[in-house]
């Protein structure tokens, strides 16, 4: 069955087309167009799409798709194969929910722990039962940068480095660095052995905009190979949801 899906971000919107679990097509986007999705319809005839949204109001296209193909909108009651535990679902993102459900639909029956890095860095697991009891957010790498800037009278705006490897800083730009990237570092470390259990393998699944940034940070760690690289892993969520989803 080929799928539409869209997943509506804070300022990017992700359009992928898969068949079966196949990803034929993805890209993004600042706005979209009915043009756009039109050419989408018209090449690859999805039997049926769906849309996820981090935003309250509705984009002005979802109507026109809305009546050219069935569209689904991604909730909390389609969790596709894992228990949902969380106490407060309706609080919860769905890009959350979605990368959850994408890891254990990618390694079924194992332990996953989800790291997306975006504007926040949200850690997920899911265990070999398929269930997702919640997980953690702290502020993500741009953020953290800016915070010491704004809060600050001193501190000057520093961009990250993807080469600083120091245990410490020698000079302010430097002390900023190792504070915010060296402390992403440990940070992703900690969460790591949290939800390692013993005897059993643990898949440390990296996605969002800073996925090969924390895969850097992490190359030199005893994790680095249980670590997996999935960009489109909260789109492999959403398709998951809809191929199992009854109309």
């Amino acid at each position: 069955m080929t799928c539409l899906v869209i997943d509506i971000g804070n300022t990017l919107i992700k359009i992928a087309v898969f068949k079966q679990d196949e990803l034929l097509e993805v890209n993004q986007y600042e706005t979209v167009t009915a043009v756009v999705l039109d050419a989408l319809l018209d090449r690859y005839k999805p039997v049926k799409g769906i849309v996820s949204s981090v935003k309250k109001s509705t984009e002005a296209w979802q109507s026109e798709l809305e009546a050219k193909i069935p569209l689904v909108h991604f909730n909390t009651l389609m969790t596709s194969g894992i228990k949902n535990h969380y106490l407060t679902p309706q609080t919860l993102g769905p890009d959350r929910l979605a990368a959850v459900i994408g890891a254990a639909n990618i390694y079924p029956e194992q332990n996953s722990l989800v790291v997306t890095g975006g504007t926040a860095i949200t850690y997920d697991g899911v265990d070999t039962a398929g269930n997702y009891f919640g997980g953690s957010i702290s502020p993500g790498l741009n953020m953290r940068y800016k915070a010491l800037n704004y809060y600050t009278a001193g501190l000057p705006l520093v961009e990250a480095d993807q080469g600083f490897e120091a245990g410490y800083g020698n000079d302010t730009t430097s002390a900023i660095r190792s504070g915010v990237q060296n402390g992403i570092k440990y940070e992703l470390i900690g969460f790591i052995e949290s939800y390692k259990t013993e005897g059993q393998q643990l898949n440390i699944i990296l996605s969002g905009g800073d996925s090969n940034f924390f895969d850097t940070l992490l190359k030199n760690s005893i994790f680095a190979p249980y670590i997996k690289i999935e960009p489109y892993l909260v789109l492999k969520g959403l398709n998951a949801a809809i191929q199992k989803h009854n109309d």
